[in-house]
This record gives structure tokens, C-alpha cells and sequence, in this order.
């Protein structure tokens, strides 16, 4: 299972918001095509930040500019490439603005470098297959 964590702008109650209108009729979690597994993590009740390197927080905090409490989480599935679909919802939840990271870089993401495709050290965004090419595993 591959993860990405999203950072939206705004509040969390308009990112639910978003997500019941994305995907009705389902919460905890909400699921895309069965391949995609969002749920909405936070540090004081959940896991957040719990196995995250500190340094990797602190670049997270100085990209939002300030520490945030809470993040949508995206499992994706080994079943498929799941690319698109993450893009696609990574699009939704940072419309107004915000972050995205990703398993394979401690860079947080804006849509903009997204959807344009930015590489950065040798990776784009949510990259397993270069990534896996880079450090020789398949």
C-alpha cells in the first residue's frame, strides 16, 4: 500500500464537504473505484506525524507556514498504477490551495508543480516508478 497525505487550505470541515460531494454515501473511509482509500488523519486523536522524520515535518511547516493538525490520508492500492486517480483527487482537495506528500520525497507538493509535472531530484509527483528505477527495486 503506497500513501499520500494532503494538506488542503481551509478548514477540515470544508475538505468533508468536499470529499461527501466527491464520493456519496460513504465516510471512514471514503473509497475511490475500491483502489483508493481517503480517510481524514489527525496527530491528537490518530496517527499523524508518528513515524514521520522531524526534519520532514519541518520542511512541511515552513510550505503551509505553520504546523498543521490534521491531513487527508491516501492509501493506494498495489492492485493498480493508481496515478491518475491520485492526481485527480489531489486536484480536488488542493483547488484552494495547500500541500500534497507523497512516499517517495519529503517535498511538499503544491497543484501547481503537480499538474505540470515538476521534478525535483530526479522525481515527480508520487513517482513509485522512477523512484523504484532509482534505487533498484521493482
Amino acid at each position: 500500500m503506497r500513501s499520500v497525505f494532503v494538506f488542503p487550505a481551509g478548514e477540515r470541515a470544508e475538505t468533508v464537504a468536499s470529499l461527501d460531494q466527491y464520493l456519496p454515501q460513504q465516510r471512514d473511509p471514503w473509497t475511490l473505484d475500491g483502489n483508493l482509500y481517503i480517510n481524514i488523519d489527525d496527530e491528537e486523536a490518530g496517527y499523524l506525524f508518528s513515524d514521520w522524520d522531524p526534519d520532514d515535518v519541518a520542511v512541511l511547516e515552513v510550505a503551509v507556514g505553520h504546523h498543521p493538525g490534521w491531513a487527508v490520508q491516501i492509501d493506494i492500492s498495489g492492485r493498480i498504477d493508481g496515478t491518475a486517480e491520485v492526481h485527480r483527487l489531489v486536484a480536488l482537495l488542493l483547488e484552494h490551495g495547500g500541500v500534497a506528500i507523497d512516499d517517495y520525497s519529503a517535498h511538499p507538493w503544491t497543484l501547481q508543480e503537480v499538474e505540470s509535472g515538476t521534478v525535483i531530484d530526479g522525481l515527480g509527483f508520487f513517482d513509485f516508478l522512477t523512484y523504484h528505477e532509482l534505487h533498484g527495486e521493482h
